[in-house]
């Protein structure tokens, strides 16, 4: 219940994050368009256009929180986390867009210089403001971002931060303009734009990754690993697979133990393998932990092991006149065949003749089945 309550908490404060995020671009897209026109300035144009399309960013962010913070389903059992990479997407091919929109507009305009508009102080002070206002924004959605794990969140915070770094160029184009320079306002935008495209392929990139399940950051990887073979009952690990959905990271882990434990123990290593990379990993949502009696991914032998019912058969064919006397038998399937432990009760241990037949016949069995290995007698007291 407490981890319920945890997610809705996380996911009120991102909308949040996202909803003040959204009414600081309204005014900033009005703002920076309006004063860009009236100042003459391309390059505050285009960053409102930037400011723009932050605004669709986060409500990009919002539509995604929502879907995405849906509980697992019978169709959507991992959850719907993937909603924000989707959206993230979404996001990024939209920047590239309207970079490069904003780069072929100005570049145009290049080709005739007397068409180029000269900015006024106006603009220069309208820059100015906009550097504060979206530094102050991207500090605050960045610690909201890392207080949820939020990867869109995190992504949100940059592309207000690029906002800033954007108004910067737009600043010194507009004082170079002033200066004499008449080029240099369309330069910036040109620079603003590539800076908007820039941004919005690296959150395709990102994504993409995501979504075709590539694994972990390697460092990260490592420490799940060492982090794993600390765990007592570990003797080896010889299969790591680990993918990202949303915030949260998935964990496949294929591990050996000791082939002669119980069932039940090899259960409660793998449950300890678990919550414990949970507690000590933040992003990591589940681990799915196969318990393996040994490393059986160089093995060449890939013929169908012997099944307990083809087991019994063999008893009854070679130890057939003991039947009664069975209480049970364990299989032990290793290096490609298997070792069988043979349960009598401690009275048969007592009566020689019946012994050596035992052990004859057990003898004959792992001589004419090639897939025993060997076969041991136990006495139940």
């Amino acid at each position: 219940m407490a981890e319920v309550v945890d997610a809705f908490k996380m996911d009120k404060l991102k909308t949040r994050a996202s909803y003040v995020g959204a009414a600081v671009n309204i005014f900033q897209t009005l703002i920076k368009i309006g004063f860009g026109i009236l100042g003459q300035s391309a390059a505050l144009v285009a960053d409102g256009i930037h400011s723009l399309s932050d605004l669709l960013s986060d409500l990009l962010v919002i539509t995604a929180v929502r879907l995405g913070s849906r509980e697992a389903d019978h169709d959507h059992p991992y959850g719907h986390r993937r909603f924000e990479t989707i959206a993230t997407v979404i996001l990024g091919g939209s920047l590239i867009a309207i970079g490069g929109a904003i780069a072929w507009t100005v570049m145009e305009r290049m080709a005739h210089p007397e068409n180029l508009p000269v900015p006024n102080s106006l603009s220069l002070g309208v820059a100015a403001l906009s550097i504060l206002v979206n530094e102050w924004l991207y500090q605050y959605t960045k610690r909201i971002a890392k207080t949820t794990r939020s990867k869109l969140l995190l992504a949100n915070a940059w592309h207000q931060r690029s906002d800033a770094i954007s108004s910067l160029v737009v600043l010194f184009g507009i004082g170079a303009v002033m200066l004499g320079y008449p080029f240099a306002d369309a330069v910036a935008a040109i620079v603003v734009a590539l800076m908007v495209a820039k941004i919005g392929l690296n959150l395709m990139l990102e994504s993409i990754k995501e979504l075709v399940d590539t694994s972990l950051p390697p460092k990260l990887v490592a420490e799940i690993r060492a982090a794993i073979h600390e765990i007592d009952g570990v003797e080896g690990i010889h299969l790591l697979r680990t993918r990202q959905m949303g915030e949260d990271a998935l964990i496949d882990a294929h591990i050996v133990v000791d082939p002669r434990i119980t069932v039940s123990e090899g259960h409660m290593i793998s449950d300890i393998v678990r919550d414990d990379l949970i507690r000590r990993f933040d992003d990591v949502m589940d681990v799915l932990v196969h318990v393996d009696p040994e490393d059986d991914e160089s093995l060449l032998d890939i013929s169908k092991p012997l099944s307990r019912s083809e087991v019994q058969r063999l008893l009854n064919i070679y130890l057939s006149d003991f039947q009664s006397y069975i209480e049970d038998f364990r299989i032990h399937y290793l290096d490609g065949q298997i070792e069988l432990e043979v349960i009598f009760p401690f009275s048969v241990s007592e009566q020689p003749q019946q012994l050596e037949k035992i052990r004859k016949q057990c003898k004959l069995m792992r001589m004419e089945v090639k897939k025993i290995d060997n076969v041991f007698v136990f006495f139940k007291v």
